[in-house]
């Protein structure tokens, strides 16, 4: 289900096409442009997608708190925008970055790195179809 987001800059023509949660945001995943690491998963609404195309700084909506945040302004950890791409269905963001200092807000690298469920397993699938 999509939602009507409130009005913000982003182009029309880019609006009508995202599929957006009921609350009118969409994952953001951030990943190292030059490494492909995983850093960490944030929320943006349309402005927020429209203050980090514009800016060249990852900009996310805070569920908790209800307020836009630019990643970086109070941490000092930035993010620097290299590239935004749509997955095929139109719902879900990729920000390529160059991250500075920690992305998790514990003072990690990525938030992908404490809780590992599953590492180093076969995959079942023969190295010639790999």
């Amino acid at each position: 289900m999509t939602s009507t987001p409130p009005p913000s800059g982003l182009a029309p023509e880019l609006a009508a096409r995202l599929k957006r949660s009921p609350d009118g945001l969409l994952p953001a995943i951030a990943q190292q442009y030059d490494t492909g690491e995983v850093l960490m998963l944030g929320w943006m609404d349309d402005e927020a997608l429209h203050r980090t195309l514009t800016t060249g700084r990852c900009t996310y909506w805070s569920r908790s708190r209800r307020e836009y945040w630019v990643k970086g302004d109070t941490s000092g950890h930035f993010q620097w925008v290299r590239s935004v791409a749509l997955d095929c269905d139109a719902d879900t963001v990729l920000v390529k970055v160059d991250q500075v200092g920690a992305a998790c807000h514990t003072g990690a690298r990525t938030c992908f790195d404490v809780d590992v469920l599953l590492e180093g397993a076969d995959s079942g699938v023969p190295a010639s179809d790999q």
